[in-house]
């Protein structure tokens, strides 16, 4: 649907437009024919074979509109995050964490020879016109660019709406929002807090991560690899990577795992809990240095070590 003159076929000739896919199509770019979407309604109720249209779009928010008003109950959802570790180890064997984490996951910055700042920085501005413009009509894009810059610095921490807000001068209300925006863009996720109590008061604020590592160092202003062999960023950065690749693992395979943390009042923490119902399945702790070394939960119970040395094995 980005060509204007397959746009036009498919609003103006709808039915036209469908008769030439029998056996059913890739729709790209789905929610620019927003009047397509009543006419896929009676062709898939009509034919009963699943998996007969798919439809992609690069703006989410306009392709769920038109589905829960013209296809709910008739769909099934992927959510497509960047590539895992799995999917791209094999093609830069040689790469340590530093590369990892800078580079990121994103699909042209593998497949392509985009160097990652360019993509990167390309990204965000077709990213904050789009998506950010036509949701929210943010009339102050100065506002909102900062807004994205400090929840990268903040990746990896519990999430303080009312300080972040302040620190970019917006109201509490609007970083709310914005924080739902990230979320629904796949830039940004909340972990919640673990829900039972370990016999101290658990925090209930959330912490925020990036769901990819490369873009959270570049708007944190790393601009090469070398810059995380030490400082500041590696550890958030690496803490960022697991969790990404934790909730991959979760979309990708369609599994019913929940992913928490737990910090109590006294600063005790655990990074990752990952939960399948009331059972625990694994305890998590990530550590970015080459050293392994013991790591104790509040209750004495010793804790997984997910480091650099050992990132492929354990993720």
């Amino acid at each position: 649907m980005e060509d204007p003159d397959v746009r036009a076929f498919a609003t103006t000739d709808a039915r036209g437009f469908l008769a030439q896919y029998p056996g059913g199509a890739v729709i790209d770019e789905a929610q620019r024919a927003p009047d397509l979407f009543s006419y896929l309604q009676t062709r898939v109720d009509g034919d009963r074979r699943t998996g007969l249209f798919v439809l992609t779009a690069s703006q989410q928010f306009g392709l769920m509109e038109r589905i829960s008003q013209s296809l709910a109950g008739r769909v099934g959802l992927l959510h497509l995050l960047p590539f895992a570790f799995d999917e791209v180890a094999a093609t830069r064997p040689a790469d340590g964490l530093e590369n990892w984490l800078w580079r990121g996951f994103y699909p042209p910055l593998h497949d392509r020879a985009i160097p990652p700042h360019v993509w990167f920085s390309d990204y965000l501005a077709t990213y904050v016109e789009r998506d950010v413009r036509s949701l929210l009509q943010v009339r102050d894009l100065d506002h909102f660019h900062r807004f994205v810059l400090m929840c990268a610095a903040r990746s990896g921490q519990l999430l303080n709406l009312s300080a972040l807000a302040a620190d970019c001068g917006i109201t509490h209300n609007t970083a709310h929002a914005w924080i739902g925006v990230l979320e629904a863009s796949y830039i940004a996720t909340r972990l919640t807090t673990f829900h039972r109590n370990f016999g101290k008061r658990p925090t209930k604020t959330p912490k925020l991560y990036l769901l990819d590592p490369g873009l959270a160092a570049w708007l944190a202003g790393v601009r090469s690899a070398p810059e995380l062999v030490v400082g500041s960023l590696r550890g958030p950065l690496f803490e960022t990577w697991v969790v990404s690749e934790f909730l991959k693992r979760r979309r990708n395979g369609l599994c019913p795992e929940e992913l928490h943390f737990w910090r109590d009042s006294a600063g005790n923490e655990v990074d990752l809990l990952i939960t399948r119902g009331e059972e625990v399945v694994a305890v998590i702790e990530c550590k970015s240095g080459r050293t392994v070394g013991p790591s104790r939960s509040p209750q004495g119970k010793s804790l997984i070590n997910c480091n650099k040395s050992e990132s492929r094995q354990n993720m």
